[in-house]
């Protein structure tokens, strides 16, 4: 049996669908890992390759976020009409079950492995059933190392990502994962993690743990980073920025080989973030908690949601000024997005704010609700100079060219976002060309 897994392409044009450098799926791999010796396994990522549609395949999987919900009910689509079956999960069919049946023969719901191995042999049985949900969530002892062979032949900037944490316990109102991972943290063992950093060491002495707050149990971190200590690792991960205010846990990461965090700021003003539900940071010591990672050999990549209720059009410029004298590494900008399943998802609905339903412009760099105090094409085009501003040689010549670890890591990130930020408006410029016509 032959099982064909896709990572649909993201919308050209677009910020994330311009980016030179690409990181394969992590939950693909996942659920390759739990598949029966018996299938043979091959993966299309549409990011990097075209999809061939003529291939023998006895099923096809997908997942998707939400701006790749349309490509990958176009690609399900194409598969159906030549009598492939077609499973399709992730973050948007999860929230939205009965929207993505339309475009596939049965929907898994929330994580995958634990009825995965089911789901086939349903599928082998001829009895596959519509929708397909766990029922809790999955013991962290029980994941097994990622299936990366899938990745092998493709055209990655590398393959080294890795999984360690689930579940959050804060509940941001625009975040995605508590509603898909829950809010209990839930832990791999860390034996299993090191064996498998084992395992990286071979390829790459780069790692990203995809984990959306590596930290988030300080002595499961510090375990962690302790083994990883003399594993000559440099990584990446996710973290708050509180983490800054625990000086030995801090230096632990640094001593393991942390270069860089991603760390969600998200606004300067208090008011803001106590409206987000983002309890964690204080923007009064902003500027201290950066010079500490900094001091730690840790540089960030920052995150800033655009058009809160508190925002105003002098915002982009408080925030580029923050930046440069926080001296950020990076930084990105999402405009806020009322993804399927959040909270601020159905508080702007039940504001009726809510003006598209476009899944392909929910990708953090459009306009899809009203702003209460600006405009939409404000809100929008104070976004995009924003991230002009920040990518221009002068910032980042003023941020990032400093004798620091880090750079080696960020200076091409910064220039990777630069290039594709102008493919990008150039992309938007020739569109809007042809619809004026």
């Amino acid at each position: 049996m032959k099982l064909l897994l896709v990572a649909p392409g993201w919308p050209k044009g677009r910020l994330w669908g311009e980016l030179g450098f690409k990181f394969p799926s992590l939950s693909l791999a996942a659920i390759a890992a739990v598949t029966p010796t018996r299938w043979q396994v091959e993966l299309a990522d549409e990011n990097i390759e075209k999809i061939d549609f003529s291939r023998e395949v006895d099923l096809v999987a997908l997942t998707a976020m939400t701006p790749q919900a349309p490509r990958a009910y176009r690609i399900a689509d194409e598969f159906r009409k030549r009598g492939i079956p077609v499973i399709i999960g992730g973050f948007h069919a999860s929230n939205l079950p009965d929207e993505a049946l339309q475009h596939a023969d049965a929907v898994v719901v929330g994580e995958g492995e634990l009825v995965w191995p089911r789901l086939l042999a349903d599928f082998e049985k001829g009895s596959l059933e519509r929708s397909y949900r766990a029922a809790g969530h999955l013991d962290m002892a029980e994941i097994p190392p990622a299936r990366r062979e899938i990745f092998t032949g493709k055209k990655y900037l590398f393959t080294n990502t890795i999984q360690t944490t689930r579940g959050c316990p804060f509940d941001c109102e625009f975040c995605s994962v508590t509603a898909f991972y829950g809010r209990k943290y839930r832990k791999r063992p860390v034996d299993s993690i090191l064996q498998e950093l084992e395992i990286l060491r071979q390829k790459n002495s780069f790692a990203f743990f995809v984990d959306d707050n590596l930290v988030g149990d300080r002595r499961f971190a510090l375990e962690l980073f302790d083994g990883m200590r003399g594993m000559n690792f440099k990584w990446l991960s996710h973290a708050p920025i509180d983490l800054a205010h625990d000086p030995e846990l801090l230096r632990a990461a640094g001593e393991a080989g942390c270069v860089g965090m991603f760390v969600g700021f998200e606004s300067l003003d208090e008011k803001s973030l106590e409206a987000m539900g983002k309890v964690t940071n204080r923007a009064a010591s902003y500027l201290d908690d950066s010079k500490s990672f900094r001091d730690n050999g840790i540089g960030i990549l920052g995150s800033f949601v655009l058009g809160y209720d508190g925002d105003t059009p002098e915002v982009f410029g408080k925030i580029l000024s923050f930046c440069e004298q926080a001296r950020l590494e990076a930084a990105i900008f999402p405009i806020l997005t009322p993804y399927p399943g959040t909270a601020v998802r159905a508080r702007l609905e039940s504001e009726g704010r809510i003006v598209s339903n476009n899944w392909e412009d929910y990708d953090m760099g459009h306009v899809t609700f009203r702003p209460t105090r600006m405009s939409p094409e404000e809100l929008q085009a104070g976004h995009d100079r924003l991230n002009r501003s920040f990518y221009s040689f002068g910032s980042m010549y003023r941020r990032i060219f400093k004798l620091h670890r880090s750079v080696q890591v960020f200076a091409p990130m910064n220039f990777g976002f630069r290039s594709a930020i102008r493919r990008a408006e150039k992309a938007r410029s020739k569109q809007q060309a042809t619809c004026s016509k």
